[in-house]
């Protein structure tokens, strides 16, 4: 049976991990889908990175998941027909344009996106050149059309925006939206070299909770950066 390794990107949001821990696992529990979330802290003293700590999440997360499911903290589902099986033929995304409550274009695939590990190590993975917010997802939609991959969408929901529930309030935990140097630049290019094959990090711990009664596993990470390569990296 197939086992899905959900992959929370994550710092410094504890209330929201308070609520998506103990929901997801309800949600999925109900729908019969083997889980493990893991919680893929990033404890560094660089810029956040979304997809580096994606791809560190997948190479940790153990032989006993055959598929992941890159997660926002922020996003729950609210429609119970959502799916979260095993994507066999190919990238699902559950948190589609038009469901989604803020980004309705169509080759956006952030939020929730279901891969089997076969087809994620297929596209190398996520580029590990993003630091700060925005742009790693639009970036791994090209790595996805350049393996061959098609990307499907849930259908038959008929919820509209109301479909999940967004946590976020952009009005007291601004994102980190700074364009440094060449950052302005590089965040179009599609980065044909890094990715899964050259993720340079460090687990500085690794811990088994249960929140409310949900157990998680919390990655403590330390991503490392060549500032010679990506200067952008720092908050400097």
């Amino acid at each position: 049976p197939h086992r899905l390794a959900l992959l929370v990107p994550f710092r410094e949001r504890f209330e929201e991990l308070l609520a998506f821990v103990p929901y997801m696992h309800r949600f999925l529990s109900k729908k019969r889908i083997r889980h493990h979330i893991f919680i893929l802290n990033q404890v560094d003293h660089f810029r956040f990175n979304r997809a580096s700590l994606i791809n560190v999440g997948f190479l940790e997360s153990g032989n006993d998941t055959d598929y992941i499911a890159m997660h926002d903290v922020d996003l729950l589902p609210l429609n119970e027909h959502l799916d979260y099986s095993f994507p066999e033929a190919g990238p699902f995304h559950v948190a589609s344009p038009e469901l989604h409550p803020l980004y309705h274009y169509k080759t956006y695939v952030g939020g929730i996106l279901l891969l089997t590990k076969q087809h994620y190590e297929l596209c190398n993975g996520m580029s590990n050149r993003f630091w700060g917010w925005g742009r790693e997802d639009d970036e791994f939609y090209r790595r996805i059309k350049g393996a061959g991959l098609q990307v499907r969408r849930p259908s038959g929901i008929t919820t509209g925006y109301e479909t999940f529930q967004h946590l976020h309030d952009p009005a007291w935990r601004k994102r980190d939206q700074k364009r440094i140097a060449a950052q302005k630049q590089e965040q179009f290019k599609v980065d044909r070299e890094g990715g899964l094959n050259n993720v340079r990090y460090r687990i500085e711990s690794r811990t088994d909770l249960s929140v409310a009664g949900a157990p998680c596993t919390v990655l403590n990470i330390l991503l490392d950066c060549d500032t010679n390569e990506t200067p952008w990296c720092t908050f400097g």
